[in-house]
């Protein structure tokens, strides 16, 4: 019995550490897309290749029905276009870009993928008391998240 509990101790930290190698692998392969204004620009403007929002889904943790809420499109739709190596249009691959930096920016203040994500479904008070998660389905929305990230990394808390 012992046994079986330290195999579901290993297979969880190797998702762990999978998870965490995820995360550091999508923000190199996106993070020169989003590094600046004109980069997040064209690479949103060319499209992203469908694989970009199924490589979100993996790292933010999302379900398909939190994914579909906020990036108003079905992961049916996106899996139909990665099979058939389409890209994405302007505007999602835009939200996209500002989610992968968002949750990198996240990681970076809380630590962990986890710990971030954690805090997304908690109410903030510098966000008048709203959950940050119920926030990411606009742009405005990621950019009041990110300007609250840099407060709390600031220590200048609401």
């Amino acid at each position: 019995m012992e046994k079986k509990h330290k195999k579901k101790s290993e297979k969880l930290y190797t998702s762990q550490q999978d998870s965490m190698f995820l995360a550091e692998e999508a923000i190199v392969h996106y993070g020169s897309m989003y590094q600046n204004p004109i980069s997040l620009l064209t690479s949103s403007k060319h499209g992203l290749h469908a694989k970009a929002a199924l490589d979100f889904i993996a790292l933010s943790g999302f379900t398909y029905e939190e994914f579909q809420e906020t990036f108003k499109t079905t992961v049916k739709t996106i899996q139909n276009y990665a099979v058939q190596d389409l890209k994405l249009d302007a505007p999602l691959s835009e939200k996209l870009l500002k989610s992968f930096a968002l949750f990198n920016k996240g990681a970076e203040v809380f630590g962990s993928i986890k710990a971030f994500q954690e805090w997304l479904n908690t109410s903030s008070v510098g966000l008048g008391n709203r959950i940050p998660f119920d926030l990411m389905d606009t742009i405005t929305g990621i950019n009041l998240i990110e300007e609250e990230l840099v407060r709390i990394e600031y220590g200048a808390l609401a």
